[in-house]
């Protein structure tokens, strides 16, 4: 996630793509890109990171190549990654969108999507309350958590809840569903926290938390029909050590696809 204030806009065409250019509060445009140093790094959001090391640990024996993944709050990483950024990678379409926003060398012909992944419902380690799908989560007194961006964060959970609730049309859906929230958390860390600080019964999220935290959480599956999938894309930078394209080319093998589905990725 990260802090999202906008100031001049500039139209930009990128092949062929017409768009807005902003300056975000986290671009620094004295900080001059100089990714090549001899390891493939990569920057994003938490979450696809934990399949990622995955993948790169088998790559990296496989090759001698080095890999360093750097994921987290984007506050926490973006003065970096604006230094030596080889691939960065975005955790939903918008979510990418808005990294170009602050990463420049970076442009949206760059971005490929290689995974998606759907919405599940994380509930209580073991399922004390046998909730078995979305409709459950409409009964009184149900404690729900949800991620959203607030206005200020970039997260690829933000909007997720309304579009599982209102998938089938039906505004008693969206409307039982709110008043089941008990927290609207910034980011998955948060909402993850909030979900136990909050003793919740359900968090709309994806499955790589569940996968992750099993001490924690299990998951549900959501009903097919309301399902929403969002994907991860990654950018490769036109000055990326070489051997970053190479990763990529890896992320996508059998190989990585078997490491990627135990977190939920699939294509």
């Amino acid at each position: 996630m990260r802090l999202l204030p906008l100031y001049a806009a500039t139209a930009v065409v990128l092949s062929g793509i017409s768009v807005q250019a902003q300056n975000t509060g986290l671009f620094d445009p004295a900080i001059k890109h100089q990714p090549k140093d001899g390891m493939v790094k990569l920057y994003g959001a938490g979450g696809p990171h934990t399949a990622l090391k995955k993948v790169a640990d088998v790559w990296m024996k496989k090759t001698g190549n080095k890999v360093e993944i750097i994921a987290g709050p984007e506050t926490t990483w973006s003065k970096k990654a604006q230094t030596d950024a080889d691939i960065i990678w975005g955790t939903s379409e918008q979510s990418m969108t808005a990294f170009l926003e602050t990463y420049k060398t970076f442009s949206s012909d760059q971005v490929k999507p290689i995974y998606l992944r759907p919405t599940v419902i994380a509930v209580k380690a073991g399922n004390p309350k046998g909730i078995k799908g979305f409709d459950d989560l409409l009964k009184d007194g149900m404690k729900i958590v949800v991620t959203e961006g607030s206005g200020i964060a970039n997260t690829s959970g933000t909007g997720t809840w309304e579009d599982v609730a209102g998938r089938l049309g039906k505004l008693s859906d969206v409307t039982a569903f709110r008043k089941n929230i008990v927290a609207f958390s910034t980011g998955s860390g948060a909402s993850f926290k909030a979900f136990k600080d909050k003793d919740a019964d359900a968090w709309i999220t994806w499955p790589n938390w569940p996968a992750t935290q099993k001490e924690a959480l299990s998951e549900v599956p959501i009903e097919t029909s309301r399902q929403v999938w969002r994907d991860l894309s990654v950018a490769v930078a036109a000055d990326a050590d070489p051997a970053a394209q190479e990763f990529v080319n890896y992320l996508v093998t059998p190989e990585a696809q078997a490491l990627m589905k135990t977190e939920g990725w699939i294509r």
